[in-house]
């Protein structure tokens, strides 16, 4: 049906959103994650060492009492419960933030990408993913290639990062024998947090290239052929042909109302057979004498004709007619411009039929 040459229309877009398609980069997600994750640590690791220190050093500071001499626990019960207590409370305050944070960063990395859409359709089961043939497809696809250049990528920003960084610190780690277990274990986690922001600096870069290349990888999946633009657009808007019918119908019903209407005039102003225009004045109604019917040429005869049939009063005035077919719409009230002449007019035709004009 032709290549897919026109960008994806908004109706679309919307379409394959609903269904789960939609644009999102892993390596984002992934970069904030461990930017985000290792600064949180980075900033209570000295509140997780004093809370696990304490904890430790109450314990010790506590074994072996509460025993009797054979080596049973007096109220053992109330010892887990504070032993259970205490081992909740260092986790909660070491692992609780980190967790927590590293959960909304995760649903909100991913969401802004997704404009914090969910849909069902990406879990369903479909019989196509088991598909070898699509399976081998993929293998060879260019979005196979680029992840394996981004796989290379990162294991070769990984080496040349720890490399660089151990190499910089060989000095200093040499130094770590002649210090005390906690200089040591300071020592390691601000060279492992110094690697970690490396890398996550590193994985920024790699995040907004991948990020690109998605979205521009789903725009051209999106692409649709100039057929399917303009299928969809019949769809959308109706069929010209049929959209053309409907109107055509709609003319002939307002026409049949438009004539019905004919019966119920007051007179009609006629020119003498180019232009007819049926008025009606109803003061219960209306504040100013209504146009109910007009035509022009065989449609004015046919107006006329009507009214024939009907003993409708039909004036001609060829400046009125002409003046009320140009200016008033269907349907709507007469302007103060026609006031004067149409109330002559129908002063006449009541007066013909012993009508009292009513203001």
């Amino acid at each position: 049906m032709g290549e897919k040459t026109e960008k994806a229309t908004s109706h679309k877009r919307n379409e394959e959103r609903k269904k789960g398609n939609v644009m999102q980069s892993k390596d984002v997600v992934t970069a904030a994650f461990i930017l985000i994750i290792f600064g949180v640590l980075r900033i209570t690791i000295n509140l997780i060492y004093t809370v696990a220190d304490s904890s430790f050093k109450y314990w010790f500071s506590i074994s072996g009492s509460g025993m009797t001499d054979n080596g049973r626990i007096i109220d053992g019960m109330q010892t887990y419960v504070k032993l259970t207590l205490e081992i909740g409370k260092v986790v909660a305050i070491a692992a609780g933030p980190t967790l927590v944070i590293s959960m909304l960063v995760n649903i909100f990395a991913s969401s802004i990408q997704t404009k914090f859409i969910r849909s069902r359709e990406q879990t369903k089961f479909k019989l196509s993913k088991l598909n070898p043939i699509n399976g081998i497809k993929k293998l060879f696809s260019i979005n196979s290639v680029f992840e394996l250049f981004k796989s290379l990528l990162k294991f070769i920003i990984l080496i040349v990062i720890v490399y660089g960084e151990i190499k910089n610190r060989i000095p200093e780690l040499i130094r770590l024998i002649d210090m005390e277990l906690f200089q040591v274990l300071t020592y390691m986690c601000s060279t492992i947090f110094a690697i970690i922001m490396k890398i996550g600096v590193a994985f920024i870069a790699i995040a907004a290239i991948d990020y690109f290349f998605q979205k521009y990888k789903w725009e051209k999946d999106m692409k649709m052929t100039k057929h399917e633009v303009k299928e969809e657009h019949k769809t959308m808007e109706g069929d010209p042909k049929i959209k053309g019918k409907r109107r055509q119908i709609q003319m002939q019903m307002a026409m049949q109302r438009m004539m019905q209407n004919v019966p119920e005039a007051d007179v009609i102003i006629r020119n003498p057979t180019h232009y007819a225009v049926a008025v009606k004045y109803d003061s219960e109604k209306n504040s100013a004498p209504v146009v109910i019917a007009k035509g022009a040429d065989n449609l004015a005869l046919r107006i006329i004709k009507i009214g024939e049939e009907n003993n409708v009063t039909i004036v001609e005035n060829k400046p009125l007619a002409r003046g009320l077919y140009d200016s008033i719409k269907l349907e709507h009230e007469i302007s103060p411009d026609f006031y004067h002449a149409i109330s002559e007019i129908l002063i006449f035709v009541y007066n013909l039929k012993n009508k009292k004009l009513l203001y």
